[in-house]
């Protein structure tokens, strides 16, 4: 289900005030933040944000096509290693 049209987009404040104060700045640093929910809005574009996937943080740098995604989309949290080559339990 997605959120209302009457209330604005998820994003953390926190996450939204540094974004505003890189902005008013002109500077590019890494924001890190631990909120996965939070929707990439425009003002967000050029920014490096790093996402925490459980363990770390993984710097994602934003762009066009990334805007009305979340950022935890980006971040993913399992890393599929392989399958073992002789498996025969599913072989049975």
């Amino acid at each position: 289900m997605t959120r209302s049209l009457k209330k604005n987009p998820f994003i953390a404040n926190h996450l939204l005030q540094q974004i505003n104060k890189l902005n008013t700045k002109a500077e590019k640093e890494i924001i890190v933040t631990w909120s996965r929910a939070s929707t990439i809005l425009p003002i967000m574009m050029g920014h490096t944000i790093a996402i925490h996937n459980g363990k770390g943080h993984l710097p994602i740098y934003i762009t066009d096509p990334m805007v009305g995604h979340k950022l935890g989309e980006f971040a993913p949290t399992i890393n599929f290693q392989s399958h073992e080559k002789n498996d025969n339990r599913s072989r049975r």
